[in-house]
């Protein structure tokens, strides 16, 4: 493994030049070798095979059929009598352009929120820095990272400068994972713990760096986890298989009449021809020629509800099997949760209080002055910046009330924060000198807090972490002079602890709501994520997902089970966390094995082969990628668990 291999080797390997990046002739003969950096798109169904498609159950065939007989009888006969042969070729063609239309238009749809972007990458060639179409990325390119750029592929990293990078469309981890590029480890590790690489896909948030592209196209980890897709076979759905049982038994009931009523026919010397025609209209009298244009209209009518109510249904049978669904399996981060970090829980070390940030009247001085150390911008109206600095400013009130607080307390210097130091120091101008704030990792700055408040420390550090909190430590030390060029030494000194500020990744507010309603309704929600056990148990227990009687299981733990294990025992489990795409098929297709129907959401790439394969897939509109957007039957177009439940209350209701 690429993560595992010593950077010089891996240099060695791909014959790259770090700081002069790839000639010409190299880029030519890179991507001979190693193919294009673009995904291998699926062909799209033509419109031919969709009329094949739609024509294909038994009772459209036996339609058909019936059709054909009457009117070779007619012809036979020659009494002009047309009007049951077209009538029944037109109840067939009008059920084939009602479900080949709506397929179209969710199809439509769907392009609309895709998007038409033409991403460039910035990349060392040939000795200069020069951008480029991400789909012209080679293996042995050299990208130069900087802040708020999408990685174009998978790279092993040269050089990092405070380098955090957002993975959860590919691990589905909603906290920004700190990159190493010394980082090395003899183990395999998941994708989340390989802090010296890169993927395609995921976003640096902080930081900037170099690194050097080794997997480029379906090579990448994103494309191996869309060439899952071809290998999942999608299964009938239960009104798909209820017909085609009717129609089955409809076939045997009509042939038997037909044989039965030409036996005593004969018997009573009738003519052959009208024996033969009597029993035609038998058989198709037996046939409910209407039904399958009822279904599809019905379900089409359901597909307008549903668009309405924020559901774009791309399959049309997908509207009545998310109605039949037993079991709904989730994931977390932006479905279940906001994916907005907030600041939650405040301890005020001076008062020996903790107190909810929201429910607080006044601003304990652990939150005020742990925003104001902070580096938040403000673009259009929306703060941007890292996620934990942003939750420090969400929690005193936004961007306005940090602009006063700079006004008040004005910045004069920083030492910015690091992966080594694991903190971060800013100085600000006060009446009687200098305040200088630190705040980062509690282990970090625990030896650097007065003994006396350390124990107490450590145990709401503790309880913040037993509630999946990320712990932020804020303290200060008063100056009255400040040096020309201040060190960490002289500013972190005699530090007094102002307290721990508890953020998360909070809940959307609707969705305790929606599992309850779930729960009502017969349907079990369980959690399926690729974000730490601790994490992922927090936020379930908190919305009723991880009840008193049910277990957590990690990816790890998983790996160890059997199949026929994972089969007797996956209904003891509501939250599977640190799990990878294969193991969320597993998952899935252990629960299909009990007789469950099983809805499941994602919204990353590393959802989509469990997207395809569970009863009814759903991908978020908004920050889903396309590749699950495209393995999905429905697409909800505000990312909301809640819309869920109500789709399927408009699938009960039809």
């Amino acid at each position: 493994m690429i993560y595992q291999e010593m950077l010089t080797k891996v240099i060695e390997k791909l014959q790259s030049q770090p700081d002069y990046g790839l000639t010409k002739e190299q880029v030519v003969q890179s991507r001979q070798a190693n193919g294009d950096n673009q995904f291998v798109e699926p062909p799209k169904e033509g419109l031919i095979k969709r009329v094949l498609r739609s024509l294909s159950d038994i009772t459209t065939i036996i339609l058909i059929i019936a059709a054909i007989i009457s009117l070779i009888t007619t012809v036979i006969q020659d009494h002009g009598d047309y009007f049951e042969s077209f009538l029944i070729i037109a109840i067939v063609v009008i059920n084939s352009v009602l479900s080949i239309v709506q397929e179209g238009r969710a199809e439509k749809a769907l392009d609309s929120l895709k998007g038409l972007e033409r991403e460039e990458a910035k990349v060392r060639r040939d000795g200069d820095i020069q951008f480029i179409p991400m789909t012209d990325i080679v293996v042995g390119d050299i990208l130069v990272l900087e802040n708020g750029v999408k990685i174009p592929a998978d790279a092993r990293l040269l050089t990092t400068a405070d380098l955090r990078v957002e993975e959860s469309p590919l691990t589905g981890e909603s906290h920004p994972i700190e990159k190493d590029e010394d980082f090395i480890t003899g183990e395999e590790v998941p994708l989340g713990d390989r802090r010296n690489m890169v993927y395609r896909g995921t976003t640096i948030v902080n930081g900037r760096g170099e690194a050097l592209v080794v997997a480029t196209g379906m090579n990448t980890e994103m494309g191996k986890i869309a060439s899952l897709l071809g290998r999942e076979e999608r299964e009938m759905t239960p009104m798909q298989k209820r017909l085609a049982q009717l129609g089955r038994q409809l076939t045997v009931v009509a042939i038997i009449a037909a044989i039965i009523v030409m036996i005593l026919g004969i018997m009573q010397g009738d003519p052959l021809m009208e024996l033969f025609m009597t029993a035609v209209s038998l058989a198709v009298a037996v046939v409910p020629e209407t039904l399958m244009v009822i279904v599809t209209i019905t379900l089409a009518l359901g597909v307008q509800r549903m668009a309405a109510r924020h559901a774009i249904v791309r399959r049309l049978p997908a509207v009545e099997t998310l109605g039949s669904a037993s079991v709904i399996a989730s994931d977390k981060t932006g479905t279940l949760t906001q994916n907005k970090m907030r600041a939650r829980q405040v301890w005020d070390a001076t008062t020996d209080t903790i107190m909810a940030v929201d429910g607080a009247e006044a601003l304990p001085d652990a939150l005020k002055f742990g925003a104001l150390s902070t580096n938040v911008t403000d673009q259009d109206g929306t703060l941007a910046g890292l996620p934990t600095e942003m939750a420090l400013v969400g929690g005193i009130g936004g961007y306005s009330a940090y602009e006063a607080l700079q006004a008040e307390y004005p910045k004069v210097y920083e030492i910015p924060f690091n992966s080594t130091r694991k903190r971060m120091t800013t100085v600000h101008r006060v009446a009687d000198g200098y305040l200088a704030i630190t705040k980062g990792a509690f282990d970090v700055l625990l030896p650097k807090l007065p003994l006396e408040l350390q124990e107490r420390a450590k145990a709401v550090n503790q309880t913040f972490g037993d509630q999946a909190l990320r712990v932020i430590t804020v303290a200060i030390a008063k100056l009255s002079t400040l040096s020309a060029e201040p060190t960490a030494e002289e500013l972190e000194q005699n530090l007094q602890l102002l307290g721990l500020v508890g953020i998360i990744d909070p809940p959307r507010p609707e969705s305790a709501q929606a599992v309850a309603e779930a729960r009502e309704a017969g349907i079990k929600t369980v959690m399926i994520t690729g974000d730490h056990v601790a994490t992922a148990s927090a936020i379930a227990k908190e919305i009723g997902i991880l009840l008193p009687t049910d277990k957590a299981l990690t990816g790890a733990e998983l790996h160890d089970m059997s199949d026929a294990e994972l089969d007797d025992t996956v209904q003891d489990y509501a939250v599977y966390a640190r799990v990878t795409p294969e193991d969320k098929i597993r998952i899935v297709k252990a629960w299909q094995k009990r007789g469950d129907i099983v809805a499941m959401t994602g919204d990353g790439v590393n959802d989509a082969p469990a997207l395809n394969a569970a009863n009814v897939g759903i991908a978020m509109g908004q920050t889903g990628t396309d590749v699950a957007r495209e393995a999905a039957d429905i697409v909800l177009t505000d990312d909301n668990f809640a819309t869920i439940v109500h789709a399927v209350e408009e699938g009960r209701g039809i």
